[in-house]
């Protein structure tokens, strides 16, 4: 069940995985096309995820317009499209286990009473033994992960607190937590590379714990900055970020190879798609990324 995708052991496999909660924004693209370039510039593979675990955030036919919006920017994925929403089996599976090795408990506080008590879970639930029907299920945290090291902003040092707090797994609604079906996708897709947003740089400490108590092999990370409107706006779907064009996929391309610390040569403003795709997985290197958590973006394409 957790076993990695064995034809690929061994090479480069990256992923992309957008929420299908609205169109792709300037903010997913420069994702999406580090993702790409990056495992493109390894002769590797890139795919794609549909993150629609958390189905009260879905927005009926984003799916299909994610994909459509990526092959128009020529974006093509090597292999079939995974939807989370699909895999509940592999995510049951796995908790099973979970609780097969005592480890996984039931937990009935609510953020405000989180918030309350300091903001961070503070083990309230860990010995009341109460129903896993009907409450959230947290996992002991016994292999806290304090830093890291990320291939874009270097050694990551995590909180104490943070690393050490035993996370929900699956929500009281029902719902799998994305701390959980996040790194069984991975492991279950044989995913070597893993490149995003700097906003999940916390987050990724406790997947590297995870993949620990799994006894599986991580993936390397790379967090790139954060596409900002102004400081601490990040451009997101819920902030209303505006779609991309579609029609014309030339100049967002050109400005996300420019916010990657890729400048392309003035010629590649009349060329196709395709060809400035081609010049920038040569040209790209995570050395050229700028290694800050937020970037401002005065203009968006």
């Amino acid at each position: 069940m957790l076993t990695p995708a064995l034809s690929n052991q061994g090479s480069y496999r990256g992923r992309f995985a957008p929420s299908p909660s609205g169109p792709l924004h300037f903010g997913s693209l420069v994702a999406a096309l580090a993702s790409y370039l990056a495992a493109k510039s390894q002769q590797g593979q890139w795919l794609v995820r549909i993150e629609d675990i958390d189905t009260p955030r879905v927005v009926k036919g984003a799916d299909s317009d994610i994909l459509h919006t990526l092959e128009a920017y020529g974006l093509y994925w090597d292999d079939s499209v995974v939807y989370q929403s699909q895999r509940h089996s592999l995510y049951e599976d796995a908790l099973y286990q979970l609780q097969q090795q005592s480890i996984v408990y039931a937990c009935q506080c609510t953020r405000k009473e989180i918030k309350q008590r300091g903001g961070l879970y503070d083990n309230h639930c860990k010995e009341l033994n109460l129903p896993l029907l009907k409450n959230a299920l947290r996992l002991q945290q016994h292999f806290p992960v304090e830093s890291f090291n990320d291939q874009v902003q270097g050694r990551i040092k995590i909180p104490k607190d943070i690393a050490f707090e035993d996370y929900i797994i699956k929500r009281r609604d029902g719902l799998f937590a994305y701390q959980l079906v996040v790194v069984l996708d991975d492991i279950d897709q044989g995913i070597t590379h893993v490149v995003r947003g700097a906003d999940l740089l916390e987050p990724t400490a406790r997947q590297l714990g995870l993949f620990q108590q799994l006894k599986q092999r991580a993936p390397h990370y790379a967090h790139i900055p954060l596409v900002v409107a102004k400081p601490g706006f990040k451009l997101s779907k819920q902030n209303h970020a505006p779609a991309i064009d579609k029609q014309n996929p030339v100049p967002a391309t050109l400005a996300a190879l420019r916010f990657l610390g890729i400048i392309p040569p003035p010629e590649l403003a009349t060329a196709s798609i395709e060809e400035i795709l081609t010049w920038a997985v040569n040209a790209f290197s995570f050395h050229s990324i700028p290694n800050v958590r937020e970037k401002s973006l005065t203009k968006v394409p």
